[in-house]
């Protein structure tokens, strides 16, 4: 089983332990019920840890099919989808300022689109890239005054 998989519903149920501590110290009301601040917050603790709860024994239970699935996810396609995305949003990165927000879009996204669909789809590739960068682009230029570079 992998710590990772584990390691988020353990941080889920120390951090619901601790909103509960803190919930049990918040001070009294000074008017009505007493202990009318202290409801909710404990309720959403103690709800954290039951569901955080619930959660780790999901995750113990399917450890083994998960490990399944996470092998497969390096395997055929998916790693070059990875690595030309993470390259394609540092090259995206790096002309947004020099080219502005229109040629920048236009290029990052066609080029992402080839990637992911192929060739095969160019008609369609520059149609949502052209549609899109250019319905962003008046949306947030015109229609709601952003100043886009």
């Amino acid at each position: 089983m992998k710590w990772f998989k584990i390691g988020m519903p353990v941080f889920l149920i120390l951090l619901g332990l601790f909103s509960l501590i803190m919930a049990i110290n918040l001070p009294k009301a000074h008017l009505g019920n007493p202990n009318g601040p202290l409801y909710f917050p404990i309720g959403i603790s103690v709800l954290l840890l039951i569901f955080s709860a619930i959660y780790l024994f999901q995750e113990i239970k399917d450890a083994e099919e998960i490990n399944e699935h996470i092998a497969d996810l390096f395997s055929g396609r998916t790693p070059k989808l990875i690595i030309s995305t993470i390259i394609l949003g540092a090259l995206y990165a790096l002309i947004f300022e020099p080219f502005g927000f229109l040629i920048s879009t236009v290029l990052f996204l066609g080029a992402l689109l080839f990637v992911v669909n192929g060739p095969k789809r160019w008609k369609a590739n520059i149609i949502v890239t052209l549609s899109f960068s250019l319905i962003t682009w008046y949306a947030f230029g015109e229609l709601l005054g952003v100043s886009l570079p």
